[in-house]
Parts: C-alpha cells; structure tokens; sequence
C-alpha cells in the first residue's frame, strides 16, 4: 500500500512540476508556440480554468488562478495521502 502512496504523490509532484513550467513558460513568447508548451498546456489549463472562473486576471494580464490552483493540488495530496493511510 505504501507503493501506492508514493505513486500518488509521485504524480502529484509532476503535475505540480508541469504547472510551473507552465506558468514560467507563459512569460517567454518564444516558447509558447514550442509543441512541448502546448503539451502542457492542453494537459494544465483545464485545470487552471476551474479557477479563473472565480479569480479572473487582474487587468486582463496578471493571472492569480495558479496559487489557487496550487494550494487545491497540495490539499488534495494531502487528503489523498491521509485516506490512504487509513486504509493500510
């Protein structure tokens, strides 16, 4: 059971790696038109517009529904972890 905790944070961790080369990615126009960006786009931003529904960019250029994004992924790790362990 325990392999099937690391697994689950495992994946946790690459989605939230995935997130930041995301968001990163975003800044450099060079990089957005590369096929690995819109990888991560199409994989990331289904997620991320779960939050821009309630926290719209400010501006219409700062997008703030990645910290939003970010702290329902680690709580979601944890409450994935924790229902696991009850189980072992």
């Amino acid at each position: 059971m325990i392999y099937v905790i690391n697994i689950f944070r495992l994946l946790f961790t690459v989605y939230t790696l995935m997130l930041v080369v995301r968001i990163f990615g975003s800044w450099f126009p060079s990089f957005q038109n590369s096929s690995f960006f819109r990888f991560l786009s199409h994989y990331t931003d289904p997620y991320l517009n779960i939050f821009r529904r309630f926290i719209p960019p400010i501006g219409g250029v700062l997008d703030l529904s990645p910290i939003l994004g970010f702290f329902a992924l680690q709580f979601l790790k944890y409450l994935v972890t924790r229902l696991l362990l009850m189980f072992l």
